[in-house]
């Protein structure tokens, strides 16, 4: 399957990159079907040079863009579509951030129910308190 990718050129702590297309197994340093273009990180802006026409004649006979090469591509217009993540998490990672999140969870205390500021009740008009009937003296002392 043919792959287009970037291969490094440039001296040492100096990087600059060609779009390549080449066969997807092969060594990106070796032999390339054809350059498509250069690519220059260090100076401000980066400078990406394409050939556009070209870049599009591989992607419709089948050529597959690495993720780099893909957001490069949007970036100077020439595929239309939504960039790709670059970092993959292993399955086994993925779990053990999952569960360790679980674990944060069930440690952290519940959220405190928020108190209200309730107006308090009116006060109900007070009603004639009447002294409990009172039992006679000899009646108790029996």
């Amino acid at each position: 399957m043919l792959h287009i990718r970037l291969t490094r050129i440039g001296k040492k702590k100096q990087p600059e990159y060609r779009f390549i297309v080449c066969e997807k197994s092969k060594d990106p340093w070796g032999k390339a079907l054809e350059i498509l273009g250069h690519y220059n990180p260090l100076v401000s802006p980066a400078k990406v040079e394409v050939n556009k026409d070209r870049i599009e004649h591989w992607i419709k006979n089948g050529a597959q863009c690495s993720d780099t090469v893909w957001n490069l591509l949007l970036d100077q217009g020439v595929v239309k579509g939504e960039k790709r993540k670059q970092s993959k998490i292993s399955k086994k990672r993925k779990q053990a951030i999952e569960k360790k999140q679980a674990e944060v969870k069930k440690a952290a205390p519940a959220p405190k129910e928020e108190v209200k500021d309730v107006a308090p009740e009116p006060e109900k008009p007070a009603e004639a308190v009447q002294p409990a009937e009172e039992k006679p003296a000899e009646a108790a002392a029996e």
